[in-house]
């Protein structure tokens, strides 16, 4: 089986292989590049223009300083800026500078920056087609800047291709371009790896695009999975990297890498415990990957869940691994519509990971503990998610409650602050705020258990501790008091606690505007809840507050 190496760059440092799959056009354009026939030849395929000897050019300083106007122009540049500047300096002027005076101070770097906005505009990338043995040749120098540039050309080539003009997908195939991306990506560094992944994420878009990117047969030395089993770790990533993002052009791009079995990869990797660092790195890409509309169906169907509880539970890994682990099933579990694609036993087995790290004996990190409680307020979010865990004798959202009315430590009671507003349902609609009834006994059970526990004895006692606190702290409060008070015990202890009052209605007591938005949210959940009840209503000592939570006003007059 061929390797990526065949179709690895020429350094100027020790050769690391041979670019023998290159096609015959552009072995052509290597030759010609190394020669002064190379500007005669470009100069020819421009629209019938005549050859020309003056391309090279003595003092470059002209073509530095406009390319530099150019390149800096702070507005956008269009079709009649381009054409003048390139009827001042023809594209083969630029290159050939670009290829024999790269050890003037400043040029290379001015001219890629130039070019990159050059083809940006209609007219620029209506020349690449013509230009694309300066694509291939770029796609293989020395420097990482020009390998950048002829990354970025390939991508302004996808984007403004028409059916009017050369296919920009047969002039990759023709041209064999797709290698030299892959090449770009595994061996560029981090500027050029990144063009290159979006000009194969704009490439994969395109119907022919697609079986360039995801070819039919497994011992194609462009197969991704081939491609990563010659990387490097570094080199992995970015495949994995490539991976994601091609996973979120469609659904049918994603079907395919389902079905290509690419996503095993990310498996696989994940469960490498010997190297924390790329562990962590796939994790990041799985929490980026999760968020992608389409990805509960598609990886609903892998084992990546019990993959995670797995991480979750293993005591022996590094926490920061188990905290991403929980952060990945938060997220994905946080969606309504991921219960018509998972199974409720596999969310359960997720669900007592979490629960037993954060009653394990072991003292778990700040940071651990918080993510656990934000993957636990993450699923809590979907009406599902929340009776999920609020099920059991001794359900997983105990540890929410608890840690919400506990000011050991600020940072925690803030991450359970918000995750208790999402399991009383804040951010969910107004016809699903309130649970079944037996996940709404024991979530008010829990409520008057945390108040047992604390100082304050009362729940009206724990919101107004809340309240009390500085603004971020205040502001988790409104969220909280907001979901709460449509329930009509809740609503009850809330209205009997006149400090409560006061305080979300006091129109300056906040000065971030989000603080300010979440304290009137507050009061008109207050007031609709307060004017649903005939009991309150019909309560002379509570009389007023409907009126005085409804004409709060956001902020002070």
């Amino acid at each position: 089986m061929k390797t990526p190496a065949q179709f690895a760059p020429k350094s100027r440092h020790k050769p690391t292989a041979t670019a023998t799959r290159l096609s015959s056009t552009q072995s052509r354009a290597t030759s010609l590049f190394s020669s002064a026939g190379l500007l005669r030849q470009l100069a020819s395929e421009r629209a019938g223009e005549p050859m020309k000897e003056e391309y090279s050019m003595a003092d470059t300083s002209g073509l530095m300083e406009a390319a530099s106007d150019f390149a800096h122009y702070p507005g956008v540049q269009n079709d009649a800026a381009a054409k003048e500047f390139l009827d001042r300096f023809p594209l083969p002027v630029i290159i050939s500078a670009l290829q024999t005076k790269a050890d003037v101070p400043g040029l290379e770097n001015t001219l890629v920056n130039c070019l990159e906005r050059l083809f940006k505009t209609k007219y620029g990338a209506s020349l690449i087609p013509h230009f694309m043995p300066f694509v291939q040749v770029g796609l293989q120098a020395a420097s990482q800047e020009v390998r950048c540039l002829a990354c970025k050309t390939v991508s302004c080539l996808l984007e403004n291709s028409d059916e009017k003009s050369v296919s920009a997908v047969k002039l990759i195939i023709d041209c064999n371009v797709y290698p030299l991306l892959l090449d770009c990506l595994v061996n560029g560094n981090e500027q050029v790896a990144a063009a290159s992944m979006d000009a194969i994420k704009i490439l994969a878009c395109f119907q022919g695009g697609t079986n360039i990117v995801f070819p039919a047969s497994d011992n194609e030395v462009t197969h991704l999975r081939n491609l990563a089993a010659q990387c490097t770790s570094l080199g992995r990533v970015r495949v994995l990297a490539l991976i994601v993002k091609l996973f979120s052009v469609s659904s049918s791009v994603a079907s395919i890498i389902y079905s290509s079995n690419l996503l095993s990869l990310l498996e696989a990797e994940i469960s490498n415990s010997q190297d924390t660092l790329v562990s962590l790195s796939v994790l990041e890409l799985l929490y980026e990957m999760v968020e992608i509309q389409h990805a509960t169906e598609i990886l609903s169907r892998t084992a990546l869940l019990q993959l995670l509880s797995s991480i979750i539970s293993n005591a022996s890994l590094e926490s920061i691994l188990r905290s991403r682990a929980m952060m990945i099933c938060g997220r994905l579990l946080s969606k309504e519509d991921t219960y018509m694609f998972t199974d409720e036993p596999s969310v359960r087995v997720v669900v007592s990971a979490i629960d037993a790290r954060l009653s394990s004996s072991e003292s778990l990190d700040t940071d651990e503990f918080e993510s656990a409680l934000e993957a636990l307020g993450q699923i809590g979010l979907s009406t599902q998610g929340a009776e999920l865990l609020l099920s059991s004798t001794s359900p997983a959202a105990r540890h929410v409650v608890y840690a919400a009315f506990d000011r050991q430590g600020r940072g925690r009671q803030l991450a359970a602050l918000h995750a208790l507003g999402n399991l009383a349902g804040e951010a969910r609609s107004e016809n699903s705020v309130i649970l079944n009834g037996a996940a709404e006994e024991t979530l008010r059970l829990l409520i008057y258990e945390a108040a047992s526990r604390n100082p304050k004895l009362t729940p009206s006692g724990l919101f107004l501790s809340v309240l009390q606190q500085e603004a971020e702290t205040r502001l988790a409060g409104y969220r909280l008091i907001t979901a709460f008070v449509a329930r009509p015990w809740c609503l009850m202890e809330i209205c009997s606690k006149e400090e409560i009052i006061d305080i979300v209605t006091d129109p300056s007591i906040e000065t971030i505007k989000a603080a300010m938005e979440a304290r009137y949210r507050c009061c008109q959940a207050i007031h609709k809840a307060f004017t649903c009840s005939t009991k309150l209503l019909s309560d002379p000592p509570l009389a007023g507050i409907a009126s005085k939570v409804r004409y709060t006003n956001r902020t002070k007059a």
